[in-house]
C-alpha cells in the first residue's frame, strides 16, 4: 500500500553511516516523489545517499513558508497511482517545527498511511542530555520576536519550571546571542539552563549549569544551531 514517508536528513553531519538509518536509505531508494523544503539541497542529500540513484527520475515538491495551501493536496496526487511519497526535512526529523506537519495533516484527513522513519532529533537529543525532567517537558519552539508577547512567553516557561516542567525552545541561529543575552538578565540566577550546541557535531558540545555560572560563562552562540532547555 502506498504510504508517506517521514524522513530524516542529518543535523549537519557528514558522517551519514552513523546519523541515517540503512533501513531509512533503502526506503528512500525505492522513492520516486518527495516532498522538501529545498530542492537543490534535498537532490544533494539523496545524492550522497544514493550516488548512483537517478536524479532525472525524481520528482520533487516545494513545501515552504510561500506555498500556498491551496496546492499541498495536489502533492498527493502520486499515493493515489500507487506511488509512496518521501517528506524530507532540511535538518533532522520532518514535521517538528518544520513545515511538514500541514501535508501529515492532510493526509491523515484523507486516510493516507503515514509511516515515521527513524532519526535524530535534536530537540529530543539536547532532553536527553540535559539532565532535566523527561517526564514532563514542554516545546516552545521559535520564541516571538514580538516584546510584549516573548515577555510573556518568558513568564510563563518560569511559572513553569515551579510546576517541575522543563520548558525547550530555540532561535535563529544568527539570534542566539541576544537570547542568551536575555536568559541569563531576565532568569532567576538559581534556574538550571542546559545549551545544546552543534547536537551530532564533531563541535558538539552540551551543558547545564546554573544561570549564575552563565553569568560568568557565556558561550559563543552565533550561527550555531543549539536548543535551549530550562528547569
Amino acid at each position: 500500500m502506498a504510504a508517506i514517508y517521514l524522513l530524516p536528513n542529518t543535523l549537519g553531519q557528514d558522517n551519514f553511516d552513523y546519523i541515517i538509518p540503512t533501513d531509512v536509505v533503502n526506503i528512500i531508494d525505492s522513492l520516486t516523489y518527495f516532498i522538501v523544503e529545498n530542492e537543490k539541497t534535498a537532490r544533494a542529500y539523496i545524492k550522497h545517499l544514493l550516488p548512483e540513484k537517478n536524479q532525472r527520475e525524481l520528482r520533487l515538491e516545494i513545501l515552504d513558508k510561500q506555498t500556498d495551501p491551496l496546492d499541498l493536496p495536489y502533492f498527493l496526487d502520486p499515493i493515489k497511482n500507487g506511488h509512496s511519497i518521501g517528506v524530507l526535512s532540511e535538518a533532522g526529523v520532518p514535521c517538528v517545527a518544520d513545515p511538514g506537519a500541514s501535508i501529515v495533516s492532510i493526509a491523515h484527513r484523507k486516510g493516507i498511511e503515514v509511516r515515521p522513519c527513524v532519526g535524530p532529533s535534536s530537540i529530543l537529543l539536547a532532553l536527553m542530555a540535559s539532565g532535566f525532567n523527561g517526564q514532563q517537558f514542554t516545546f516552545r519552539g521559535y520564541l516571538p520576536h514580538d516584546k510584549p508577547i516573548r515577555k510573556r512567553v518568558f513568564q510563563a516557561m518560569q511559572k513553569d519550571i515551579r510546576d517541575g516542567i522543563t520548558q525547550i525552545f530555540m532561535e535563529t541561529p544568527y539570534r542566539n546571542g541576544k537570547l542568551m543575552e536575555e536568559l541569563v538578565a531576565n532568569l532567576h540566577p538559581e534556574t538550571k539552563l542546559c545549551i545544546a550546541v552543534d547536537i551530532t557535531l564533531d563541535t558538539e558540545k552540551i551543558k547545564t549549569q546554573t544561570v549564575a555560572q552563565w553569568r560568568l560563562d557565556v558561550p559563543e552562540l552565533h550561527k550555531r544551531p543549539a536548543i535551549f532547555l530550562i528547569d
